[in-house]
């Protein structure tokens, strides 16, 4: 008897969870479909709990309808004590046109100023428009061929163009960026704030000309980056509920990698305390260095997890000590059961594989970077179940 209702109570949670999926979106048609909750509150660093554990993610979520307000909380969270605040914008503020047949320019003009984003859309050779739109953050580390012979287009996202920090070239310093001379009370956001701010400014655009100008489906629009430009990735695609698609390629520390984990490795890897902090508040090093990491309210993995119910592939290089990608791991499989509570768990994966240069990606990962592809920006039957690949 005991076994007859066990089968049925399975059979009953599988036929729910099927329920359930149907009526996920995969992609909003919004920037932020949690404005219009009020945040929650946020104590001072001091007077915040220790937590030894990576935060539960699901915390006050019975079902996908409370999800919106968690995932909000979490945005909030992540903005006020790591990247500080990504402002939002009123349509009328986004002025976007096509110049000529491929170049789009967006103007967003704030507080009597204006900044202009320029990318030129590169479109394919096969298929019919609207065609699926991969964007790249400062540029695709992908492989090509994932691209060629597919209808696909793709475009770069040109961030010195909102702030133009760089660990290699001459750069302003904060409060000096085209960024802050819109939002001059936000001059001690990190780069990542800002650089998620300004691609969500060129989704805008690509919005308000619509397909038939722009040749491209709303639905179907990815962004992908690597290393620095993989946590820049990450955080668009956090971010930004408009995009179907984040493949975070070896972000490392302060991507997809838990602090509290990097902070507990044996190994040189790029930690709370060692990591570039033009990308981050300053506070966050002063409230959460050392064991204080285990103060923060949140981490990465629910950074991972503000991507769903829209599709996330974390790529993932060993070879490389600094990534942390032990602490990445960690990070993906507890991002995972938020996918998974909803039964939508192959719409999330990993694959972390070594033996091949820093973002060059080896052909033995091809294939789930191919089926991701293939399902959320062509919307074909691909099989991305269970796509969990480490060495």
């Amino acid at each position: 008897m005991i076994r007859i209702l066990c089968i049925v109570l399975t059979l009953l949670t599988a036929t729910m969870a099927s329920a359930q999926k149907k009526n996920i979106p995969l992609v909003y048609n919004v920037e932020n479909t949690g404005m219009r909750f009020a945040p929650p509150a946020m104590p001072h660093p001091t007077k915040l709990p220790v937590i030894r554990q990576l935060p539960n993610a699901l915390e006050g979520v019975n079902g996908f309808d409370d999800w919106s307000k968690r995932r909000s909380d979490i945005c909030h969270m992540i903005q006020h004590y790591g990247i500080g605040t990504k402002p939002s914008v009123e349509s009328g503020q986004v002025v976007a046109r096509m110049q000529g047949d491929t170049a789009l320019v967006v103007n967003v003009s704030v507080n009597g100023h204006t900044l202009t984003l320029r990318s030129t859309i590169r479109y394919p050779k096969v298929g019919k428009p609207p065609y699926a739109l991969m964007i790249g953050t400062s540029m695709i580390s992908l492989p090509k061929q994932l691209f060629d012979n597919r209808p696909i287009a793709t475009m770069t996202f040109h961030e010195f163009q909102v702030n133009d920090y760089s660990q290699w070239r001459k750069h302003h310093e904060r409060g000096e960026h085209p960024f802050d001379q819109l939002y001059p009370h936000l001059k001690d956001n990190g780069a990542y704030s800002e650089w998620a701010w300004g691609l969500s400014r060129l989704i805008d655009g690509l919005q308000q000309l619509g397909s038939t100008r722009t040749k491209i489906d709303m639905s179907r629009i990815g962004v992908t980056g690597c290393s620095y430009a993989g946590k820049m990735a990450l955080y668009c695609g956090a971010f930004d509920e408009r995009i179907a698609l984040t493949i975070a390629q070896e972000p490392g520390g302060g991507g997809a990698a838990a602090w509290r984990k990097s902070h507990e490795s044996k190994e040189k890897v790029e930690d709370i305390d060692k990591t570039d902090y033009h990308w981050f508040l300053e506070s966050q090093r002063e409230n959460f260095h050392g064991d204080s990491v285990y103060q923060l309210p949140y981490d990465q993995h629910e950074l991972c997890a503000m991507v769903c119910p829209r599709a996330l592939l974390l790529i993932g290089n060993p070879d490389y000590v600094w990534l942390s990608d032990a602490a990445m791991l960690a990070s993906a499989k507890e991002a995972y059961k938020v996918w998974e509570r909803f039964g939508i768990g192959d719409r999330m994966g990993w694959s972390i594989v070594g033996g091949h240069g820093h973002c060059q990606l080896p052909e033995s990962q091809w294939p789930e970077v191919q089926a991701f592809i293939d399902r959320f920006l062509l919307g074909l039957k691909t099989d991305t179940r269970n796509i969990q690949k480490e060495q």
